[in-house]
């Protein structure tokens, strides 16, 4: 079944808290194998997870052991809301004078005990949510939709290198386990033979500030802009080329290029300098003949020492 998006989709059903999104255990696991030697020695919150159906506290009370974890703290939203902690030996449970708000301040107290947090946080309030946790200095492993690329506060933190994308992306997580009572609409969905409900909106990723292996890739450049200028258009009201796909990022231009938000999946911070996001110099969206073009991240190579292409004057724009 083909899949279509709805990037609302999950934003909304996480206002409503019977609508509750649970991420799959076998997408943690493939994401956490590229960090465990990071949670050595460490304590673990997961901030929006009841252990009764996180697959969070699942994965972390199975591995205590191997990783080598010193502790384990999860709290949720819920007017009943506890505390549980595991120490390797017993699980403690203590009742929230609060209703467990990861922005309330005993959550907070909580937060500053704590090593790295790693959840599925609301998607509602995930401005608030990764500020907090910025605030804090936490590190932090954590879902979120890709269109959180565009919030100019979660921008400016990639932009600062301070925090990037995980490893997996759209495709690479599988879905999300909704209750019995979600209607399956929409989406790719699956019911499975345990009796979980499916759902697969294809428009989420892992952020972090988590060192990866992936991040230190360098991206392939394979195409050229010499002799291929027609493919590559300079926008109206910026000195910089559009590039449709990341894999057609030239590898001989020294200039400004504009690439999809789907470049910051593959981005290496030692191969390309982030100049800005989606506007131009006159403070508007990016523009080619007068027509706006999707959200564009403005890269440059900061490994071409010196000029291979001469890049044309920008001419002025009647638009």
């Amino acid at each position: 079944m083909k899949r279509t998006i709805d990037h609302a989709l999950l934003d909304n059903a996480k206002i409503n808290k019977k609508d509750e999104f649970y991420t799959i255990l076998s997408d943690i696991e493939n994401e956490i194998v590229h960090y465990t030697h990071l949670f050595h020695g460490k304590i673990v919150y997961c901030n929006c997870d009841n252990p009764q159906y996180s697959n969070f506290w699942k994965y972390f009370y199975d591995h205590f052991v191997d990783l080598e974890l010193k502790g384990l703290i999860a709290t949720y939203y819920d007017s009943e809301s506890i505390c549980w902690k595991y120490d390797g030996k017993e699980i403690t449970k203590n009742k929230l004078q609060g209703n467990g708000d990861f922005r309330s301040e005993e959550c907070k107290k909580i937060l500053q005990l704590s090593d790295i947090v790693v959840t599925n946080p609301p998607f509602s309030l995930f401005r608030e949510y990764i500020r907090q946790l910025t605030d804090f200095e936490k590190e932090f492993l954590i879902i979120s939709n890709i269109n959180a690329i565009t919030y100019k506060e979660v921008f400016a933190l990639i932009q600062k290198n301070k925090i990037w994308l995980g490893i997996n992306f759209g495709r690479g997580i599988s879905g999300f386990i909704v209750p019995q009572d979600y209607e399956l609409y929409g989406l790719e969905t699956e019911i499975r033979e345990t009796g979980e409900r499916i759902i697969s909106p294809n428009n989420c990723m892992w952020l972090t500030n988590l060192d990866n292996e992936k991040r230190h890739e360098p991206i392939e450049l394979v195409k050229n802009y010499e002799g291929n200028e027609k493919e590559y258009p300079f926008y109206d009201n910026y000195q910089g080329i559009n590039v449709n796909k990341t894999k057609d990022i030239p590898a001989d231009f020294t200039g400004v290029m504009g690439v999809p938000i789907t470049f910051l999946n593959k981005f290496n911070p030692d191969q390309f300098e982030i100049i800005k996001f989606r506007k131009g110099d006159d403070d508007r969206d990016l523009r080619i003949n007068g027509k706006s073009t999707y959200f564009r991240i403005l890269i440059k190579n900061k490994r071409i020492q010196h000029p291979a292409v001469e890049i044309p004057v920008m001419q002025p724009s009647l638009f």
